[in-house]
C-alpha cells in the first residue's frame, strides 16, 4: 500500500461521528493541502464545505436533505460562536417533511444575540432567545418545534409554512397554543405577517404534504370548509372508513391520491394494482353507506389550483365528476 492510500485510510479514524472530518485534523495526522486535493479529485474525499471534508462513498448516496444535514454538521464543527440549527435544517433534523424549500444554505441562529454575517452557503439569523427556544435532537443543537415552526413563517410563504407545521402538530411535537404564546413574542420582528395566518390554517389532522396542500388550496380558492379525516360509520355505528376530506353538507368526499399514500397503503406482497382495486372497493363502499359521491386529485392537480378549485366548486354544486 502506498503511502497517499495509507493516509487516506487512516482519514476515517479522524472521522467523527456523522463522518465529518476537518482539514486542520487531517494536517495534524500529517496530510497537507496537495494531497488532500489529489484525493478529492480521484473521487476519494468530497469537500462539504471550506475546511470540511467527507469520503465520497457516504456523499454520493446521500440524498438532497442527507447532504444538506453533513454540509449543516460541517458547519457546527468550524462555526467559532454558540449557534443552534434553525428555520429549515432545523425541520430537516427533526425529520419533517418538506415541499419545495430550498436547501442552498445551512440555517443557524446565534445564541449569542449579535448580528450574524452571512457567509456562502449559511444564513446566520440573530434573534430573541427565551427559554425552552433550543433543544438537542441526536446530540445536535436546534430551535425547538415551536420557535422553528414560527421562524419558517419569516422566511417562507404560506403554503410552503404549512407543510411541516401541520406535521408537527399532527405529531404532537407542538399545539397551538404555544405557537400563539410564543408567536406574542414576536410581534415586533420583522418578516411575521403571516405568521398569524400560518398559525390559523395549519391544522394536525392532515397527514401529508399533499393533503396539507390540498387543504391550502381549498381556502385559497374560497371552497366550503371542507372537514379533514372524516370518519364514515357502517348501519351498526362503526367506523368502517376516513376520508382525506368530506363536505358533507354537500354529499361530496375527496381523496387525495399521492405516491405515499399509496405506499403506506400497500401490504406486504401487494402489488399497486391490488392496492388501487382494494381502495376502489373502499370507494364504492362509502359511496353505498354515504350517498355521496367522490372526487380523486393527484399531485399534479395541486400545480393548477385554479382549474382543480372550479372543478371541486362544479361538483359541489351538483355538477358531475369526473
Amino acid at each position: 500500500m502506498t503511502d497517499e492510500l495509507r493516509s487516506i485510510d487512516e482519514l476515517r479514524s479522524i472521522c467523527d461521528d456523522h463522518g465529518i472530518f476537518l482539514r486542520r485534523e487531517a494536517i495534524a495526522l500529517g496530510y497537507n493541502d496537495r494531497a488532500l486535493d489529489r484525493a478529492r479529485k480521484a473521487g476519494q474525499i468530497h469537500r462539504v464545505r471550506h475546511g470540511a471534508y467527507v469520503f465520497w462513498e457516504q456523499w454520493q448516496p446521500a440524498d438532497e436533505q442527507a447532504r444538506h444535514l453533513l454540509r449543516a454538521r460541517a458547519v457546527l464543527r468550524t462555526v467559532r460562536t454558540e449557534v443552534a440549527l434553525s428555520h429549515t435544517t432545523a425541520l430537516i433534523v427533526m425529520a419533517a417533511p418538506l415541499w419545495d424549500l430550498p436547501l442552498v444554505d445551512v440555517h443557524l441562529t446565534r445564541l449569542d444575540g449579535r448580528a450574524g454575517r452571512r457567509e456562502a452557503g449559511i444564513a446566520q439569523h440573530r434573534g430573541r432567545i427565551l427559554p425552552g427556544d433550543v433543544t438537542e435532537i441526536g446530540g445536535i443543537p436546534v430551535t425547538s418545534p415551536v420557535r422553528t415552526a414560527l421562524d419558517l413563517t419569516r422566511i417562507s410563504d404560506v403554503e410552503h409554512s404549512l407543510v411541516p407545521l401541520d406535521w408537527l402538530l399532527h405529531t404532537k411535537a407542538l399545539v397551538k397554543p404555544d405557537l400563539h404564546a410564543r408567536a406574542a413574542a414576536m410581534n415586533l420582528s420583522p418578516g411575521t405577517l403571516a405568521t398569524d395566518l400560518v398559525i390559523r390554517l395549519a391544522d394536525g389532522r392532515l397527514e401529508s404534504a399533499g393533503e396539507s396542500r390540498s387543504h391550502h388550496m381549498f381556502w385559497r380558492g374560497g371552497l366550503p370548509k371542507a372537514e379533514p379525516q372524516f370518519e364514515v360509520h357502517d348501519e351498526w355505528g362503526e367506523v368502517v372508513a376516513r376520508v382525506d376530506f368530506a363536505w358533507p353538507e354537500y354529499g361530496v368526499f375527496l381523496e387525495f391520491d399521492g405516491k405515499v399514500k399509496y405506499e403506506k397503503l400497500r401490504k406486504e406482497g401487494e402489488s399497486v394494482l391490488d392496492v388501487v382495486l382494494r381502495e376502489k372497493k373502499r370507494e364504492e363502499t362509502i359511496c353505498r353507506l354515504t350517498g355521496w359521491r367522490c372526487i380523486r386529485i393527484v399531485w399534479a392537480d395541486l400545480y393548477r389550483p385554479a382549474d382543480t378549485v372550479a372543478y371541486i366548486r362544479g361538483v359541489l354544486a351538483g355538477g358531475p365528476v369526473h
